[in-house]
């Protein structure tokens, strides 16, 4: 493809979005390609700019402020002088119920963050194509009529000629250009008249699939989207060998399939097909000389008279694909109710979390890490729990991944090493007796991939008068693998200010050596499972753990063993030679005012 901009201008963009950072890399990139771009920051100023400078598309996000994308777009298709012009959304969420509620507004596509060029050139330049159609259309509807009174026989031709464009529009309206197949558009036209179906009849039943393919995104990244768009034919293809010429398949959007099967009798017709197409998903796909597998979630809902509204199927068995899809592997789930029960809870859970942030939910607890050697306590890990208003103390294993997936985890994390860094100056200044001690904090991905990084900790330090050395900073291997060229500048970047690094859960990820070597890091943190499976000398448990501590030792690292709770564990950790350990055996995590108790007391094991 020419990526060079072309002198002709492709077509006038409205970009509406509140984030001047999306706004300057998307406008760079469609100005890239040849397109005239406007920015607008506010769903008020986009609906006046629509109103005077008519763009060919507006690309919407949908989350803003002042006023959401929807009531823009509610706002915009309301308005006779903008009803026409084509609006995609841009949002990074992934649930049904937006992707529903996008259509019934008005939306005619969407795009999901973060974009690739290609799909969002590909989209944009359709719907020009389309809005170009409507107009061709009008203008040939106004000849018509100009003409009528004398020109009978060419009225005749131009009406079939009418009847082809308005079919050639009809079909792109209803259909995914790539594989042909009904799009969501046409997909819930034919949703409704199967529900209708229903209402008439009660003894009418049918299955609903909804698939998403595992690991698409590898292939396009590693083959490229040419590729991918030939896997996505292809996987159409074998697709509707598997269903009956009675049944509908529509694709979704991006690499996401709906099936509906046609009168089943049972829930076990609809296994059974699920069944037949994952086995046909398994098999290799040949394309461009590259033997590619590629395996799908799908998520499994019946259709009954109990359903009273298309868009709540829809959600239901979104609902049960992300259940399958949680199982990390090509596998199926039937919907039940309790998946609809804990879908909205963790909405609400996310709701709240986000309500936290703002109302200083959050407490650090210390965990003290203790010298093997001493005896003594020789630092802390600073651990975030949640306080919840109504619900009480909520687990890190309920709000973590949910902070990480919304990306709420980066504001959470900047906030305990700020509360950790002061914690430990205080302890400094009121316990002297007690130190040298370290602070240890988490660094999550979304965090440790942030670009000033090193400046938020540099202002921390710097805020809390806290020395560097003092502070240790534990990743997890993900964060190092997943990131290697930022990994190596970050870390670089930490040992010029004497600030260390921990490897956290080391033995429960990558465990490649070979990251070990290239990495400058000072500690190996042992993780509780291995711990938890230590027992007489010389199993394997012990084994596992015994091989790590000589890794760590080989390599000029030292080793803090987490989990540790009975003496025998404590025993042969010294026997080794670990450094040090934490765990219940000596505390649990402790607030700030019990971790001072504890210290003051310097206690010994």
């Amino acid at each position: 493809m020419n990526n060079s901009s072309e002198n002709s201008n492709q077509g006038n963009i409205l970009i509406v979005d509140d984030v001047p950072d999306n706004l300057r890399v998307l406008s760079t990139l469609l100005n890239h390609h040849g397109y005239k771009v406007r920015n607008v920051i506010k769903g008020s100023m986009a609906i006046r700019v629509a109103k005077s400078g008519f763009p060919d598309v507006i690309l919407l996000d949908i989350n803003m402020p002042e006023m959401n994308g929807y009531e823009v777009c509610e706002l915009l298709k309301s308005d006779p002088d903008t009803e026409e012009i084509p609006v995609i959304f841009l949002t990074a969420l992934d649930e049904v119920m937006d992707k529903v509620k996008a259509f019934q507004v008005g939306g005619v596509d969407y795009i999901t963050k973060p974009f690739q060029i290609e799909e969002m050139v590909a989209r944009i330049n359709n719907q020009i194509q389309l809005k170009n159609a409507k107009t061709e259309i009008k203008k040939l509807n106004r000849d018509l009529e100009q003409r009528v009174s004398d020109r009978t026989a060419q009225l005749e031709a131009e009406i079939v000629e009418r009847k082809k464009a308005e079919e050639k529009l009809s079909f792109m309206a209803l259909h995914d250009p790539l594989t042909e197949l009904p799009n969501r558009t046409g997909l819930m036209a034919r949703l409704d008249r199967v529900f209708q179906r229903v209402k008439e009849n009660s003894d009418y039943m049918f299955g609903l699939l909804f698939l998403d393919c595992d690991r698409f995104k590898v292939v396009n990244d590693s083959l490229g989207h040419l590729v991918g768009d030939q896997l996505l034919k292809a996987l159409a293809q074998r697709l509707q060998l598997c269903i009956k010429s009675s049944d509908i398949m529509a694709r979704f959007g991006g690499d996401e399939f709906v099936i509906i099967l046609d009168d089943i009798k049972n829930l076990e017709n609809a296994i059974e097909m699920t069944e037949q197409i994952l086995n046909q998903l398994s098999l290799p796909f040949y394309l461009n000389d590259h033997e590619i597998f590629i395996g799908a979630s799908i998520g499994i809902v019946l259709g009954t008279k109990e359903y009273q509204d298309s868009s709540h199927l829809l959600r239901d068995a979104d609902i049960a694909m992300y259940q399958a899809k949680a199982s990390n592997k090509t596998s199926y789930k039937v919907f039940d109710r309790e998946m609809r029960d804990r879908a909205v809870q963790r909405l609400q859970l996310e709701t709240d979390l986000r309500k936290a942030i703002e109302r200083q939910e959050f407490v650090v607890n210390y965990q003290p890490i203790i010298n093997l050697k001493t005896g003594k306590i020789m630092g802390f890990e600073a651990l975030v729990r949640w306080q919840h208003r109504e619900r009480g103390l909520i687990s890190p294993a309920d709000f973590i991944p949910i902070a990480e997936e919304t990306g709420l985890i980066v504001a959470i994390d900047r906030w305990v090493l700020q509360q950790a860094c002061h914690q430990l100056r205080v302890w400094q200044r009121e316990i002297p007796q007690a130190f040298p001690l370290s602070i240890s904090s988490n660094l999550s991905v979304q965090q440790f991939t942030q670009t000033d990084l090193m400046q938020q900790i540099d202002r921390v330090l710097s805020e809390t008068e806290l020395d560097s050395q003092y502070l240790k900073l534990e990743i997890t291997e993900s964060a190092l693998i997943e990131n290697d060229r930022l990994a190596q500048t970050m870390l670089e970047q930490f040992k010029k200010r004497h600030v260390l690094v921990s490897i956290d859960d080391f033995g429960t990820g990558y465990s490649s050596l070979s990251y070990l070597h290239r990495f400058p890091v000072d500690t190996l943190k042992i993780d509780r499972s291995f711990i938890c499976r230590m027992g007489e000398l010389g199993d394997d448990g012990s084994s596992i753990v015994d091989a790590i501590v000589t890794l760590a030792h080989h390599l000029g690292m030292d080793v803090v063993a987490e989990g540790v709770e009975t003496k025998d564990q404590l025993a042969y950790l010294r026997l080794i030679g670990c450094e040090a350990a934490q765990g219940y055996f000596f505390s649990k995590p402790l607030s700030s005012e019990l971790a001072t108790e504890l210290l003051s007391k310097y206690p010994e094991w």
